[in-house]
């Protein structure tokens, strides 16, 4: 490991009171940057260039990624160094010249921080369809997949140990972490509710549904607009609007990290 990950996360848990979703997104995104910098040879933190860094910065761009999840990553690797150079661990900070991809202020057809929570806070029960529907959205907000890819996981892609999985659209295979909410949920998920569902029968797939089949697009989206009447969310809800919406959050979520507690409550672990 290039990145000494466990003093910084500490500091975030300890010092700045960081939420628990604020957490497993400064580990997620700072672990990929990890596993990219020891691919590029780069062993030690104090090797760590600006070079290095705006390379990765364009590699994430390369994937397709939104500017809103291009900027989170920039946070966090900013706030890492940042916390590096004032702990002596690197003489100079590599992220100073660094500046984040611009995000446009006001996006159409996001939800806000208070509808997000309140939509993940709906299937809270214990029943095997509750835990389902909680371990389907605890999953996409930490991974921010889409439905497509979401409802497609097979079981052997999931590695609930190391905290990551493996999705694949057909030309790439990509490796996804996800933080301790979701592996939580997933396994309050696998340990009764996915065999309750599926009522003796087999499946490959880590999501089924009441009849043990694998989750359509359809059947997903009849869920989280159910919930979403349930909490009060008048406006519809597409697909685009959920992903947008979720990576939003994160990022102005993750921004008041370094200054204050987030105000956002830990919808993630209720």
């Amino acid at each position: 490991m290039c990145l000494e990950l466990p003093s910084f996360i500490d500091y975030l848990k300890e010092q700045k009171n960081a939420s628990e979703s604020t957490v497993d997104s400064y580990q997620r995104d700072l672990r990929k940057l990890d596993a990219y910098l020891a691919e590029h040879g780069v062993e030690n933190v104090e090797h760590v260039t600006v070079t290095n860094l705006n390379s990765y910065i364009l590699y994430l761009e390369k994937q397709g990624l939104s500017s809103a999840t291009v900027s989170r990553n920039v946070s966090s690797m900013k706030a890492f160094f940042h916390y590096s150079c004032r702990k002596h661990k690197i003489a100079d900070d590599p992220t100073e010249t660094i500046r984040a991809p611009h995000i446009e202020k006001k996006l159409r057809g996001t939800l806000s921080v208070d509808e997000i929570t309140r939509l993940l806070e709906q299937p809270s029960g214990d029943s095997p369809k509750e835990l389902r529907d909680r371990a389907m959205l605890e999953l996409l907000y930490a991974t921010g997949l889409r439905v497509s890819e979401l409802i497609s996981l097979r079981m052997d892609a999931v590695h609930l140990d190391l905290n990551f999985l493996r999705c694949s659209d057909g030309e790439k295979e990509r490796v996804i972490p996800f933080g301790e909410t979701a592996r939580m949920a997933l396994e309050r998920y696998l340990e009764t509710a996915r065999m309750a569902l599926l009522k003796g029968r087999e499946s490959e797939y880590l999501f089924v549904n009441c009849s043990g089949q694998m989750m359509s697009r359809q059947g997903f989206w009849k869920l989280v607009k159910s919930y979403a009447a349930k909490a009060g969310i008048t406006r519809d809800i597409t697909p685009q609007t959920l992903r947008r919406s979720f990576a939003v959050y994160l990022s102005e979520n993750q921004a008041f990290a370094f200054s204050k507690k987030s105000p956002v409550r830990n919808q993630m672990g209720a």
